[in-house]
């Protein structure tokens, strides 16, 4: 089977890449454009300019705009230059066209798919594509009227994600396995790598990034301010000496391999970040949120996620597009802004968090509704001011977390929140599912398993060491290692970015996307063996038994609250 490379998916918040080897060309006239196709070579078939050829390009003109005067209308928009005009690419859906002709003569078979799918002669969806390649999806048409209007697309899409996320979850909770597995599967199965329930992922990964964010709010609840002292040092210095000393190995490697500098530099920094959301629901099913090894994890993850803002102002600098001093002038601001949101939070929680609550508290007295909402609200608040700032959604929302986690409020708080924290992180791993193409990981398995594995095992070891170097015995050392082996969701973003401003070569962002989605897949399989591999560890006589592992953490707690008086 020849295999080609299909479906990208380049959008505002989060990335879908996904890859496939098919062979009819009913599936590559449903290409939409995406950067693999763009940095890969082949011979033309399913490029971007044969993807134009395919569609139909049109220009808004006034006569497709309903009337109006309304102050967002087009003509007014553009004669008071508060939008330009640019050529779009609109998709006919010619397969739509097709099908009914064959329905027509009697000879087009049952599809399962048509079941989900939206576009038929009733439905008001159409897709745009920019000169960048952005897509669009435009689910209703502008009315003159202020009517409200219904996504069909969205409200189908999100069905469909969350009974198979249901399904996934009971089948591998009856066999006893993390219902991790069963989300990411579940999305898989339903995403456009396998039975193309959904294939316009944006909407549903915009609604479902509220997954991370609640789970980050959530954690930070959890989240003890006394371990946080503890574990502060590793987290920080801890994090950032894995992630410089992966981009050192990983630069030096490739020099020794005659490659580019700066592609082994930003190898190193994407193999350096984890999956927050994966690890996290983890230590919440385990219960190990508060355990000293599962601190010092959570505290490297959120310090990861402060550091992506910092490797995105690198990308330029490495692709060559901007200078060394301007990248640094970039940085320097970044974390210029992340000490004042962080000073600001900090007179917030002592000034404004505890009496802020105990109204909510004093207003919910029959009914926790408001309370509830006031919470909701807070987290997104805040996470919407660390994103403007140019930090990050995920840090905003911890943030949140740990600022109600000081007042005596915080368990209640928690038992509002994790409703929602359930639903929606449930939505967030099905749509990180709904990135991984099975085709493609089975085409290449054999390469990608073996890289798989080699990252496992350098991120193991290495983390290990690093946790190891601030004095933590070697079984919590080797807990964080393995905790922090995969590559985490947010390397999509990275890998994407990097590849539009050439930092990596085409190859080599095959061989990087397939890794994540396999590192992905495989991860709560790893977690499993984490109780054996312990054991196995205290058999030998490599890790302390349990008892002595407590007496550590107790005698660190002990240490840092007496230095603190």
């Amino acid at each position: 089977m020849v295999r080609f490379t299909v479906i990208g998916f380049w959008f505002l918040l989060l990335v879908g890449v996904a890859l496939s080897a098919r062979s009819d060309e009913e599936t590559r006239e449903r290409f939409y454009g995406n950067l693999v196709n763009s940095t890969a070579p082949g011979n033309g078939e399913g490029s971007i300019a044969k993807m134009f050829d395919r569609v139909l390009e049109k220009e808004f003109s006034e006569n497709d705009q309903p009337e109006g005067s309304d102050g967002a209308s087009f003509n007014n928009s553009v004669a008071d230059q508060q939008a330009e005009i640019e050529t779009v690419a609109k998709v006919t859906h010619e397969k739509g066209k097709r099908n009914d002709t064959q329905e027509n003569n009697g000879t087009r078979p049952f599809q399962l798919q048509d079941v989900f799918s939206l576009e038929n002669e009733d439905s008001d969806d159409m897709t745009l594509i920019d000169k960048k390649n952005n897509v669009f999806v435009m689910s209703n048409k502008k009315s003159k009227y202020p009517i409200l209007q219904v996504d069909l697309r969205l409200i189908s899409d999100l069905v469909v994600i969350i009974v198979f996320a249901a399904i996934g979850g009971i089948v591998f909770s009856c066999l006893g396995q993390p219902v991790i597995v069963g989300y990411l599967l579940a999305g898989s199965i339903i995403g456009p790598g396998g039975l193309k329930f959904i294939s316009e992922m944006v909407q549903v990964e915009t609604v479902a990034q509220f997954g991370v964010v609640f789970l980050l709010f959530a954690l930070g609840l959890e989240f003890s301010m006394t371990k946080l002292k503890v574990v502060g040092p590793v987290a920080v210095l801890g994090g950032l000496l894995q992630i410089v000393l992966l981009m050192f190995l990983c630069g030096v490697t490739a020099m020794l391999c005659g490659a580019r500098l700066s592609e082994g530099i930003f190898v190193g920094a994407f193999l350096s970040m984890s999956s927050t959301a994966v690890v996290v629901k983890f230590l919440v099913e385990r219960n190990s949120t508060s355990s000293l090894h599962g601190q010092v994890t959570i505290g490297i993850l959120i310090f990861q996620d402060c550091v992506v803002g910092l490797l995105f102002a690198l990308l330029p600098v490495l692709g060559g597009n901007s200078g060394l001093l301007q990248g640094i002038i970039s940085m320097g601001k970044l974390l210029l802004i992340l000490s004042i949101y962080l000073t600001v939070a900090s007179l917030l929680t002592w000034s404004f968090v505890p009496r802020f609550l105990k109204l909510m508290i004093q207003l919910s007295s029959q009914t926790n509704e408001l309370y509830q909402l006031a919470a909701v609200a807070f987290c997104l608040l805040s996470a919407w001011c660390s994103d403007k700032l140019g930090l990050s959604l995920e840090l905003g929302s911890f943030v949140a977390g740990v600022m109600l986690s000081t007042t005596e409020f915080a368990q209640h708080t928690l038992e509002q929140v994790e409703p929602i924290r359930n639903l929606f992180a449930a939505l967030f791993l099905s749509s990180i599912g709904m990135l991984i193409n099975v085709h493609f990981l089975w085409n290449h398995v054999d390469i990608l398993l073996a890289s798989v594995i080699l990252v496992i095992v350098i991120k193991t070891a290495l983390a290990a060491v690093v946790v190891k170097a601030f004095r933590y015995n070697m079984k919590i050392s080797f807990h964080v290692g393995v905790l922090l082996a995969q590559i985490g969701e947010f390397a999509f973003v990275l890998l994407s970015r990097a590849s539009n401003l050439h930092v990596i070569e085409g190859k080599m962002y095959l061989l990087l996307l397939g890794t994540t989605a396999l590192s992905l897949v495989t991860t709560p399989l790893l977690f499993k063996l984490i109780p054996y591999a312990m054991n196995l560890g205290v058999l030998v006589r490599w890790f302390p038994s349990e008892n002595n592992s407590q007496n550590e953490e107790k005698a660190s707690l002990i240490e840092v609250h007496n230095r603190t008086k």
